[in-house]
């Protein structure tokens, strides 16, 4: 049986969420934003799928530094958006848990990994 990923879980279920937030913007006319939020959020993912198939243990941590930096900036952008009232407060208390355990999680698997 395949082990549970639960960071490339998590960051795929995040990336829906950010896919979705990325529509109501533009139904809201913000373009601009959005793309930026949709960008960062959907980039976390991939990085940690690339880093499954890491040429080294140094690759490896280099794809999940990509990851926590686009988490960072999209923690960022997610609180641009509530800040410039694009997001409403349920908007933004329902997806700024999620992105404060993704940079949790990439902060402690990398953490991890130098020290191995």
């Amino acid at each position: 049986m395949e082990k549970r990923n639960v960071i490339k879980e998590k960051s795929f279920l995040f990336a829906i969420e950010i896919v979705g937030l990325y529509k109501v913007l533009a139904e809201r006319k913000e373009f601009v934003l959005s793309k930026q939020v949709l960008r960062s959020g959907t980039s976390i993912g991939a990085n940690i799928r690339e880093s499954e198939h890491a040429q080294s243990k140094a690759d490896f941590i280099h794809k999940l530094s990509i990851s926590l930096k686009e988490a960072n900036e999209t923690e960022y952008w997610l609180d641009l958006l509530y800040e410039t009232k694009y997001i409403n407060q349920i908007e933004f208390e329902n997806i700024k848990p999620k992105i404060i355990e993704l940079l949790k999680l990439l902060t402690s698997i990398i953490t991890t990994s130098k020290s191995k």
